[in-house]
């Protein structure tokens, strides 16, 4: 079977771990023809505008898009392309799982969890303004519904129940937030209720943080609103070994986009120095979501074995909290090559040196919410 997919080459060092997966996902004998259109400030100075019709066109039409970072100007500029393509494409269920595959040196070796973020409301809703004529005030308003919330947690029990997962988390700041947080616990205590194999249970959103940098082998999946899932993921990549090896997707109805939860690190642009990792296992994420099993399978074995060899790894894997020997630092497209040329060896019925089994993220696009 073939696969015609949207890819977003993506700004700073997106072009280069693009590529990377675009190698390894050769390397799979998955047949996949890629549509590549521009997003970001290639975009701008192309179409005038950041996020071009013709991207949310793309999507809809092959219903499965890779995406590499994409600046986002802090403070002014355009607004967030991400938040405009995830709003624009109802790209509701934002999942991004951690997993300590970083090798020896990581600090919390047992990290095998998930955050599902709702990615269309919250703080992210894009109503501010000024308060007063002077702008030395402004406004942020966080709009949390009933419906979103509803299907944002229903998302998470379905995806652990699918992944024989054994506990989902809520997180809140209910006990300030007498409205917007309350109304999500509400909306997750009902919906705990329908599954009653599941364990559930809730956190305030700074005790979460606590919790998660004493015990994170303890939490299972996690879910909960826009800006506390974009804090939490960073949180947990950087349980999980960092940024460099944290991958993600977004989940509507019927479409996905699989990105990085990394930015677009434009001082390292055009550098080959940028870990690839986080990009190819958003193609592990894209191909187990295809049902390309075996595939995906295999490019997670790939990436273990590169990283945990430590013979052929970018600078942020080589640094010392991440070795316990020197290792000289190889290039982003160097280590897509070493992973790449893994793809097709690597024994599929050898256990991992020490098992973590893959997040099946392959969400039914069908799946009623």
């Amino acid at each position: 079977m073939s696969y015609r997919i949207t890819l977003i080459p993506g700004d700073g060092i997106g072009p280069e771990v693009t590529a990377a997966a675009r190698l390894v996902a050769e390397a799979t004998g998955v047949a996949i023809e890629w549509e590549t259109v521009e997003a970001g400030e290639k975009a701008i100075a192309a179409t005038g505008s950041p996020l071009p019709d013709a991207v949310l066109d793309s999507i809809r039409r092959n219903r499965v898009a890779l995406k590499g970072p994409i600046t986002t100007p802090i403070g002014s500029g355009f607004r967030s392309v991400n938040v405009a393509l995830r709003q624009q494409l109802d790209l509701y269920a934002s999942v991004r799982p951690a997993r300590a595959i970083a090798g020896e040196g990581t600090r919390f070796p047992e990290t095998n969890l998930i955050v599902v973020r709702e990615a269309t409301e919250g703080l992210y809703s894009g109503i501010e303004h000024w308060v007063d004529r002077d702008h030395t005030a402004a406004e942020t308003v966080s709009v949390i519904t009933r419906k979103a919330s509803d299907r944002i947690i229903r998302f998470a029990f379905e995806l652990a129940r699918r992944e024989h997962r054994r506990h989902v988390t809520g997180v809140h700041k209910a006990n300030i937030m007498k409205t917007t947080g309350a109304l999500f616990q509400t909306a997750f205590r009902e919906m705990a209720s329908k599954y009653p194999e599941i364990l559930a249970d809730e956190r305030l959103i700074d005790n979460m943080c606590m919790q998660l940098v004493k015990k994170p082998e303890e939490y299972d999946v996690i879910v909960t609103t826009n800006l506390f899932g974009d804090i939490l993921s960073d949180l947990c990549a950087g349980l999980a070994g960092g940024l460099g090896v944290a991958p993600g997707a977004l989940y509507g109805e019927g479409l996905a986009v699989f990105e990085p939860v990394h930015g677009s690190a434009p001082k390292y642009a055009g550098q080959d120095k940028a870990d690839p990792v986080a990009e190819i296992l958003c193609l592990e994420l894209l191909l187990r979501y295809l049902d390309e099993k075996e595939a995906s399978d295999r490019v997670f074995r790939a990436v273990w074995e590169t990283i945990h060899e430590k013979k052929v790894v970018t600078y942020d894997l080589a640094l010392p909290g991440y070795t316990m020997r020197p290792v000289p630092p190889s290039s982003c497209s160097a280590m897509a090559r070493e992973i790449a040329r893994k793809v097709p060896l690597v024994d599929l019925s050898e256990p991992l040196p020490a098992p973590l089994p893959p997040v099946a993220s392959a969400i039914d696009p069908s799946l009623e919410t």
